[in-house]
């Protein structure tokens, strides 16, 4: 089987998901690729290629010298100031970073935006944008971006979105390794583009929470052991992704290190327009219900819930560690 070439470049973010990438165990990254049989070309953390040779590197690739199969992005493309790109220039050119991309992006048989900025714009692009940062084929939920609503690489797939702020590192070498055998289509991308693999679960799917929120014994104040839906702004029963499945180093997420979903996989994530730990309300409803849960039934099942719930559970809900195991009685509060 030919080896797949893949570059990777980084632009406008903060290299979490580098970082990220790096935790991958069993086997490590370098071993992952080459069980692949990905060549990696560079990397700005794991590369000893410096300025001059990576010049070289992406001018071969652009004049079509050396063989480009997987384009890989992190960060967002940042376009300012006033279309110029003059806030990112490619150190050692008279280029904007921008324009780089869009060259290589011509050359790729397959490109993949790693996190939320590469795919929407991300942390990059919110507020007032002044860097005017975008995605690689999205401005957050338009399509569109920096290579265009219509692009597609050599072999016929759009950019394929691995979003997560930071992503999980086996959501991009299990996607890489579906690239390098052909095996990922455009049927296993869902409607953002985003690998199906991952976005077919939800966050809430294997929370350690989950018999709060059966119950809905509400966490009130942060540490609280709690489902932080209610009160929290915990997003887990609307994001797509399956971090509680398939936890980092095997052991941890947002969820079990205390802290509410903010649904980083998804566009807009980053300007929720109230507080990440606050969940906003409309009549004392919550107003970002559970995914395919309409208003009415969630009243009336968090209204029964409620009133079933156990002691332990409504005590447990508001500490901040275990006080009641299961099956001991808990005297009911008068």
């Amino acid at each position: 089987m030919t080896r797949k070439t893949l570059p990777w470049l980084q632009s406008g973010g903060c290299g979490g998901c580098s970082l990220s990438l790096l935790n991958a165990e069993t086997p490590h990254l370098l071993a992952r690729l080459q069980q692949a049989n990905i060549e990696l070309l560079w990397h700005p953390s794991v590369s000893e290629v410096n300025g001059p040779e990576l010049i070289r590197l992406l001018n071969a690739i652009v004049d079509g010298d050396t063989a480009l199969d997987i384009l890989c992005l992190e960060a967002s493309a940042m376009l300012g100031p006033n279309g110029s790109g003059r806030f990112h220039m490619l150190s050692g050119t008279d280029e904007p970073m921008f324009q780089w991309i869009q060259k290589l992006a011509s050359r790729a048989k397959q490109v993949v935006a790693v996190g939320s900025c590469a795919a929407f714009g991300g942390i990059t692009a919110a507020g007032s944008n002044l860097v005017e940062a975008i995605g690689l084929q999205y401005d957050r939920s338009q399509r569109g971006g920096l290579l265009g609503e219509q692009w597609q690489g050599a072999d016929r797939l759009p950019v394929v979105n691995i979003a997560g702020c930071p992503t999980h590192p086996d959501w991009v070498t299990e996607t890489l390794t579906l690239l390098a055998a052909d095996a990922l289509a455009s049927d296993d991308l869902d409607e953002y583009q985003r690998p199906r693999f991952y976005t077919d679960h939800l966050v809430h799917h294997g929370c350690p929470r989950n018999e709060y929120y059966e119950y809905k014994a509400s966490a009130e104040t942060a540490g609280d052991l709690g489902c932080m839906m209610e009160h929290m702004g915990c997003l887990g029963t609307q994001a797509r992704a399956d971090c509680n499945i398939r936890p980092w180093n095997g052991e941890g997420s947002c969820l079990k290190g205390g802290y509410a979903c903010v649904n980083c996989t998804a566009p807009g994530f980053e300007e929720p327009r109230h507080s990440f730990v606050e969940t906003p309300k409309l009549a004392g409803i919550p107003v970002g219900l559970p995914t395919d849960m309409p208003k009415a039934w969630f009243v009336a099942l968090a209204s029964l819930a409620k009133a079933a719930t156990p002691e332990r559970l409504r005590r447990n809900a508001v500490a901040e560690r275990l006080i009641y195991p299961p099956g001991r009685g808990v005297k009911k509060r008068e």
